[in-house]
């Protein structure tokens, strides 16, 4: 894993920006800290920070392949699980390789077939390639969209990176926020609208998403979608598959020169991806290490709910007792889960899932010291139908965003100059219904399995991506590559045609998953019911934040104080009203926490509102 950046204009020299790409490359270090390349021509600039992990000597980026009096620059960031089969059918083509990287196949392949080279890889990625020659630089991300690309197309530059601060570190740039952008941040975030950079001329490429750049501009399109199809696989069949595509993926994610381990919470999706790596690892006499991620007095605090109905620590302790890995747990305290808030900001560069995300950086940091690659289990629950939106049919049925019902509660934030400049019904209902208008669903029948395809449709193209941003800059924060196995194209496309009386089987939440996985776990936590990501159950948290918020809204020099009603914050910290923002996992404490990471965003970043 890695972190490109780069910039392309064809009316100036960039050989004399040598600083500029320096400080660019600076801000993109914790992505990479192993090595570091830039590679500069007349017109075009490629910078890459590198994590090492396969073929460490000889994987070095910027890396240059020539062809026909054509040369080649990559800048590229993630991983091929399919690269030894593309080596194979390259190779069959007569063309040689001098590594093992993953790069060089990839680059290799762009040589070989062009913009149809992104069909063939299944893996996470963000790359740019420049042709020397032709002067034309290729873009593209991976299809579920795990890898970030951000891009700035104004006044003939073009300037991308994998994270924000990079692009505005280029000084092409200015930190600034519309009215479009505080409404992604009030009325949508921490999700935000596929494409939206969120900064005011700010981009990010889709998922699934390959195109152009050259003297004529950008040009991109989506190479790949889910489209809907029969399915004629029995139940027994459809079983075998998910088995078969679900370890094969677990087992492809483990391949690394470096030290490989997993996220363990004792839930049904860490859980089976522990079990596989173990019995992987053991096979090959090396032992596996897991990471548990608990709060401290949460065994005191905790309280059973409709989303929550026990603990994680006991079934991380049947887990341990199960796999022969040695366990690692982590346990926060309220202190620092709230000053990490604001690393979680410059991670993200935008607020986001508050301690969700935080407690997820300091987890990172702890595993960065034993291991350089984790495997996590998340998408499983937007792919299997896990959630409780799936399930519960009134929920199901709603108009509009299940996870975020709180349009109305969100929008009573913002002061009148800035709320009267927008629609908030209209804002946030046009985004779900552009999204479910672009579920196939044209083969389909029944009314519930195509309302099931919007679902999964929904979920893969908003909440999905939310928790996706989250994993990849934490983690990459830390320096550390965590790999989504769930995540795997083939998973999705299949799953997205199995009907829902198979994805429901005998009535559990991921009922097909747990069936077809029947063997990798204990009872007890193969068929456990379903429980959201841990969160801190301690009431010091909410006092915490309760009091970062109150002295930011008693400065009058506060930027927050810019956008947001003080007196609804002042209400938010008095009423007892447990209105959720995102999901379950964002009640009050998240919400005031939310607001502390928005101030923060506004003065570290020095957004100008416009």
């Amino acid at each position: 894993m890695c972190s490109i950046a780069g910039k392309i204009n064809f009316h100036e020299d960039l050989r004399e920006e040598t600083a500029t790409f320096v400080r660019m490359q600076r801000t993109l270090t914790r992505r990479g800290p192993d090595d570091r390349g830039i590679f500069t021509t007349p017109h075009a600039s490629l910078i890459h920070t590198r994590l090492a992990v396969i073929d460490i000597e000889n994987g070095k980026q910027p890396m240059t392949e020539s062809d026909e009096n054509q040369d080649y620059i990559i800048v590229y960031n993630g991983e091929l699980y399919n690269t030894e089969e593309i080596r194979r059918e390259l190779a069959s083509y007569g063309v040689t390789f001098r590594s093992r990287s993953d790069t060089e196949v990839l680059l290799k392949s762009y040589i070989k077939w062009k913009e149809r080279c992104v069909e063939k890889f299944n893996g996470i990625f963000a790359f740019a390639i420049w042709e020397k020659k032709t002067e034309k630089l290729f873009i593209a991300r991976d299809r579920i969209g795990v890898k970030p690309f951000f891009y700035y197309d104004r006044n003939g530059e073009f300037i991308f990176a994998s994270e924000i601060k990079s692009i505005l570190a280029s000084g092409c740039v200015e930190a600034e926020a519309d009215i479009n952008s505080i409404s992604e941040i009030i009325l949508l975030g921490p999700g935000r609208t596929q494409g939206c950079g969120v900064f005011r001329n700010i981009e990010e490429l889709p998922p699934a998403t390959c195109g152009y750049y050259d003297e004529n501009g950008l040009k991109t399109w989506k190479y790949w979608t889910l489209e809907d199809k029969e399915h004629t696989d029995n139940l027994n069949t459809t079983i075998e598959k998910v088995r078969f595509l679900v370890t094969d993926s677990i087992e492809r994610q483990l391949v690394s020169d470096v030290p490989v381990c997993t996220f363990l919470s004792g839930g049904l999706d860490s859980s089976l991806i522990s079990s596989v790596a173990d019995r992987y690892f053991t096979a090959r006499g090396e032992k596996l290490h897991t990471f548990s991620l608990d709060y401290k007095d949460n065994d005191i605090y905790f309280k059973e709910s409709k989303f929550q109905p026990n603990s994680d620590s006991s079934f991380i302790k049947i887990m341990s007792d199960y796999l022969n890995a040695e366990n690692h747990i982590v346990k926060l305290d309220t202190e620092e889960l709230a000053c990490a808030l604001y690393d979680a900001v410059d991670a993200r560069d935008l607020p986001g899932m508050v301690d969700v995300d935080s407690s997820l950086l300091l987890l990172c940091r702890e595993i960065k010291k034993q291991g350089t690659v984790a495997l996590s289990g998340e998408c499983a629950d937007e792919i299997f139908g896990g959630y409780p939106w799936y399930r519960d049919k009134t929920i199901r049925e709603i108009d509009g965003f299940p996870w975020a019902q709180s349009t109305a509660y969100r929008y009573k934030f913002l002061k009148n100059e800035f709320s009267e400049k927008i629609n908030p019904h209209d804002f946030v209902y046009n985004r779900y219904r552009k999204t479910v208008d672009s579920a196939d669903t044209s083969k389909t029948k029944s009314a519930l399995d195509r309302r099931m395809k919007e679902m999964m449709k929904l979920n893969l193209d908003w909440f999905m991506q939310t928790l996706l941003d989250r994993k990849d800059r934490m983690s990459m924060y830390c320096g550390l590559e965590v790999r989504v196995p769930f995540c795997d194209y083939r998973i999705a496309e299949y799953l997205y045609n199995v009907p829902w009386e198979y994805k429901d089987y005998n009535h559990y939440e991921k009922g097909l998953l747990r069936k077809a996985m029947e063997g990798y776990l204990p009872d007890e936590v193969l068929w456990r019911k379903k429980s959201p990501y841990p969160k801190t159950h301690n009431p010091s948290y909410l006092k915490k934040v309760s009091e970062m918020l109150d002295e930011i809204i008693n400065d009058p020099s506060s930027p927050l104080l810019q956008i947001i009603k003080k007196r609804e914050l002042e209400k938010l910290l008095t009423e007892d009203l447990s209105q959720p923002w995102y999901g379950q996992l964002m009640t009050t404490p998240q919400t005031i926490a939310y607001f502390v990471q928005f101030d923060y965003w506004l003065r570290k970043y020095k957004v100008r509102i416009i």
